[in-house]
């Protein structure tokens, strides 16, 4: 399979990495997503979907924090993605990050993994 990287990209507390994994793109998220990081996601999240990427798996197994702002740009880029017919998955959630989405009910409006690895054999 191919996994091959695309890019990364750090800010301070948080650091991005893109890669491919046969037809999804991987968008992994490490440290803390907040309203001084947000940015640093947002943009390969709105580059894999406006480069047409059907399919955008975010690998949260790593991210330690999300904020309001953090959980903004992952619902502005589920509505972009549905716009021209993609998904936005996540992966791997720790506790204190899926307590925001369970609060909130986003988790209700995206498809939610255990693993990476489940999210990319669907």
């Amino acid at each position: 399979m191919d996994r091959g990287m695309v890019g990364s990209a750090s800010k301070g507390r948080l650091h991005v990495e893109v890669r491919r994994h046969g037809v999804s793109s991987v968008v992994s998220a490490a440290g803390e997503l907040d309203h001084h990081t947000a940015e640093l996601l947002r943009e390969p999240l709105e580059a894999c979907v406006r480069d047409g990427d059907a399919r955008v798996v975010v690998d949260c197994s790593q991210l330690e924090f999300c904020d309001s702002t953090g959980l903004n740009v992952l619902l502005g880029a589920r509505l972009k993605a549905e716009a021209v017919g993609g998904s936005i998955h996540l992966a791997s959630m720790r506790p204190v990050v899926a307590r925001v989405f369970e609060i909130t009910g986003a988790g209700a409006v995206f498809t939610l993994h255990d693993t990476l690895d489940s999210a990319l054999a669907d």
